[in-house]
């Protein structure tokens, strides 16, 4: 895709979350990282249910120790982040196919809980963007 960004990494209105392809994430990391946000990459390989999840999640974004390993628990987080001190957060999920693929059902309790998080952000008002890669077939125009 190498998709064209207009984006103001720095301005917590124009946060969200968007669906990209795998090599959209590195040039998106850089710009990010040049205006100050935490940059967390996260695999999705192979992730088949929540507790794989959240072990991919306690390793990006540095989870606490108490963290409860359950959705609420996963909810709150994404409206804390202090650990990371950061002025914002961009969230790179990269291979988002495999876990929908295999558990759409988590995947879009995963989809909510960001949305939410995005909504929390930009009242606090701090950037925070979040970025699913899916392959190149997922963005063919199937009405042509």
């Amino acid at each position: 895709m190498n998709a064209q960004f207009d984006l103001d990494f720095g301005d917590a209105e124009h946060g969200g979350i968007f669906f990209v392809t795998s090599e959209d994430l590195e040039p998106l990391a850089e710009a990010a990282g040049m205006q100050g946000l935490r940059v967390c990459r996260v695999s999705l390989t192979d992730v088949a249910d929540r507790d794989a999840l959240f072990d991919r999640l306690t390793q990006a974004l540095r989870l606490p120790a108490d963290f409860g390993r359950n959705w609420d628990a996963l909810a709150d987080s994404m409206r804390d982040l202090s650990w990371l001190k950061a002025t914002g957060y961009i969230l790179l999920f990269d291979r988002a196919e495999d876990m929908r693929d295999r558990n759409e059902e988590d995947f879009d309790t995963l989809l909510d809980i960001l949305e939410e998080a995005v909504d929390y952000w930009q009242e606090a008002p701090a950037p925070f963007f979040v970025f699913f890669a899916l392959p190149e077939s997922a963005f063919d125009d199937t009405d042509a």
